[in-house]
C-alpha cells in the first residue's frame, strides 16, 4: 500500500469536458496502478474551505495532483508535488504541464463544416467579460481567419462594454438584439455548447428559426448539454479522455521521480457531431440542396452519381455542374466525404474490426475501405484510429 499513488483530482464533473478528463485518468489507473483519489466533496455535502483542503491534501500524503484553474490555485502548486493544469482564463500555466483545447483546429473544422454547406454568412459568439476565457478568444480568432480566408466576413458577438459576466436575463436581450441584426440564413459557431444553448434561447426571443434561419454549432460535444436544447445542438467532439489518459502518464512519470516537462498537453477535435441545430443546407439550388439530404440519408450504401440524379429527377450532366457551381467540388466528392465522417465514427465510437466497417459500407475488404478512406483523410483507418481514439 505505501507505494499505491495518491493523487488530487480537482476537477468538476458537472460537463463533458470534466468528465472526459477524468475518464482518461480512471483508465490509466485500472492499467497502470491502481490509484487513490482525493476529491472535492459533492455538491449535497458541505466543502471544505481552501485552507482545510490543503489541510487535508497533506495529511493524506498525496503524490501528485492534476487540477483545473480555480481560486487557490497558486496555494496548491505551492505545495510542491508533481502537478498539472488543465487553465481555463490562460492558455498555459507557467512552470507546469498544462491540457488546453487545439483552439486552431476546433475552429478550423467548425468552419470548414459550414462552408462544405454552402453557407455564405457567418457569425461566432463567444464569452467577452473579464477576466477572458483564453480558449473562447483563440477559437474566436480563428474561426474568423479560416472564414476570410474563404472569402467570407465573420459577425463576431462583442458586448460594448465587456465586463464580468451579466446575469443571464439582460444579456439574453442584447444577444437576441444581435441575432436579429445579423444576415440570414446564417451559420454560428460558439466557443462551447452552453454557449450555443444561450444563443438557442435568445433566438427564441426573437422569433428566429433554428436551423433554416440560423445554424448553430458548437464545442464538447456535452451530450446532456445538447440533448437538452431544442433543437438538439450540433457540436465539435473532443478527444477528452485521451487527453486525460496522457496527463495521467505523464502525472505517473513525475510521481516515479521523473522531470516534468511544463509543455501543452492538447486536446484534439476528431469531427462534428451533427444534430437538428444544423440540419439544413444553405443552398438556394434544389437540386443541389436534394441531392446532399439523398447523400446524407443513405451513408453505408455504395450510392452512384446516377442514383442521386434518378432519385431527384434530374441529370446527371446538370446536376454536376451544379455541384461544381454551387460547392466546388464534385458529386463523388461529396459522397466520399460524408460516407468517411460515418466510417470515422464507427473507428472512434466502436471497438469492430476494419475489415467488418468495411462490410458494413458494402466494400469488399479491408484494402479497399482504406485506400477510399486515405483519400479523404490523408491517412489510413488504422492510424486515424490510433491517432483519435483513447488509449
Amino acid at each position: 500500500m505505501s507505494n499505491t499513488r495518491k493523487v488530487v483530482l480537482l476537477i468538476e464533473s458537472s460537463r463533458a469536458y470534466g468528465r472526459g478528463l477524468l475518464r482518461g485518468i480512471a483508465k490509466y489507473s485500472r492499467l497502470h496502478g491502481p490509484w487513490m483519489f482525493y476529491r472535492e466533496s459533492p455538491f449535497y455535502l458541505k466543502s471544505d474551505s481552501l485552507r482545510k483542503m490543503i489541510s487535508h491534501i497533506k495529511e493524506w500524503g498525496a503524490t501528485g495532483i492534476i487540477v483545473r484553474e480555480q481560486e487557490g490555485l497558486d496555494e496548491i502548486l505551492a505545495l510542491g508535488l508533481p502537478t498539472i493544469v488543465s487553465p481555463l482564463t490562460e492558455r498555459f500555466i507557467p512552470g507546469v504541464p498544462s491540457i488546453y483545447t487545439d483552439c486552431f483546429a476546433i475552429a478550423k473544422l467548425g468552419a470548414e463544416y459550414f462552408l462544405k454547406m454552402g453557407f455564405r454568412n457567418f457569425a461566432f459568439c463567444g464569452y467577452y467579460h473579464k477576466p477572458p476565457f483564453a480558449w473562447s478568444e483563440d477559437r474566436a480568432k480563428v474561426f474568423n481567419e479560416i472564414i476570410a480566408q474563404a472569402g467570407f466576413e465573420t459577425h463576431i458577438y462583442v458586448p460594448s462594454k465587456p465586463q464580468k459576466l451579466p446575469p443571464w436575463e439582460k444579456e439574453q436581450l442584447i444577444l437576441a438584439n444581435w441575432l436579429k441584426e445579423l444576415p440570414k440564413p446564417i451559420a454560428i459557431m460558439t466557443c462551447a455548447d452552453d454557449r450555443s444553448q444561450n444563443v438557442i434561447d435568445a433566438c427564441k426571443i426573437a422569433n428566429i428559426k433554428v436551423p433554416e434561419e440560423i445554424a448553430i454549432l458548437g464545442t464538447d460535444n456535452d451530450e446532456i448539454v445538447c440533448d437538452l436544447s431544442f433543437p438538439p445542438l450540433s457540436s465539435v467532439a473532443l478527444n477528452i479522455e485521451k487527453a486525460g489518459y496522457e496527463a495521467a502518464e505523464l502525472l505517473d512519470a513525475g510521481m516515479k521521480g521523473q522531470k516534468m516537462e511544463a509543455k501543452l498537453l492538447l486536446v484534439q477535435p476528431f469531427g462534428v457531431v451533427t444534430r437538428q441545430s444544423t440540419e439544413v443546407m444553405a443552398i438556394e439550388d434544389r437540386d443541389v440542396a436534394e441531392a446532399i439530404r439523398y447523400i446524407r440519408k443513405n451513408p453505408k450504401n455504395m450510392t452512384q452519381v446516377n442514383d442521386i440524379a434518378t432519385a431527384i429527377g434530374t441529370s446527371r450532366r446538370s446536376l454536376e455542374r451544379k455541384f461544381k457551381k454551387m460547392l466546388g467540388r464534385s458529386i463523388y466528392a461529396e459522397i466520399r466525404r460524408l460516407r468517411v465522417e460515418q466510417m470515422a465514427c464507427f473507428l472512434l465510437e466502436t471497438n469492430y474490426s476494419i475489415l467488418r466497417i468495411a462490410r458494413i459500407f458494402g466494400f469488399a475488404g479491408a484494402k479497399h475501405v482504406s485506400r477510399y478512406f486515405r483519400k479523404e483523410k490523408g491517412i489510413s483507418p488504422q492510424a486515424y484510429r490510433k491517432q483519435y481514439s483513447l488509449k
